[in-house]
């Protein structure tokens, strides 16, 4: 147990396993790119920006957000790497995206969400960027000729499925989260109030 306590109360630990993980989601995107997948790549390079707001904004390698939601995006790299089902993939990286903004906005800026807003916002972060997601799709299959979207039926599914992906990832983050402590959460922020001034 004091080796989950480590991983989930020491910044650097954490920070350190979080740099791993976005280092496997860049060389995921670049082998995206050699396959030419160039939409997924994009994605995930996303997921990536996304992650190294904190320590880029603060100049600190160790304000990172928690590693377990880096983790979840290389989950979803993993299951598009394996073909396993690339639309729970493309459910997984925008959950991940989704979550990343609002652990970020909860953990590392002033602003203060109870829990049932914050699994609330991260499912409407998720709607979001499931939108964007689609036009990205539509834009691939007009110019690229790939075959993302095939149905309107099958494009409604995806939204009510990415919905249901976004509010279970972020109550089971939110549950996390309240029993660890982890750095990054609203009881240990990684960036105080005084840091942020």
């Amino acid at each position: 147990m004091a080796q989950f306590t480590a991983f989930t109360r020491d910044e650097r630990t954490n920070a350190a396993l979080a740099w791993v993980l976005i280092g496997l989601l860049t060389l995921d995107a670049v082998g995206s790119l050699r396959t030419g997948d160039v939409l997924w790549a994009g994605l995930t390079l996303l997921v990536v920006a996304v992650a190294v707001v904190p320590p880029l904004a603060v100049r600190a390698w160790t304000v990172m957000v928690p590693w377990p939601v880096v983790a979840l995006g290389v989950a979803a790299a993993a299951v598009q790497s394996f073909g396993i089902h690339s639309e729970a993939a493309g459910y997984l990286a925008v959950a991940t995206l989704a979550l990343l903004v609002v652990v970020e906005l909860d953990a590392l800026t002033p602003v203060e969400m109870s829990r049932r807003f914050a699994v609330g916002f991260a499912a409407l972060t998720t709607l979001a960027v499931q939108g964007w997601w689609i036009v990205a799709q539509y834009a691939s299959d007009r110019w690229l000729g790939t075959t993302f979207l095939r149905s309107q039926r099958e494009l409604q599914w995806d939204i009510v499925l990415v919905t249901g992906v976004g509010v279970a990832v972020a109550a089971c983050f939110q549950w996390y989260f309240d029993r660890t402590g982890h750095v990054g959460s609203a009881k240990r922020p990684a960036v105080t109030t005084d840091d942020a001034n």
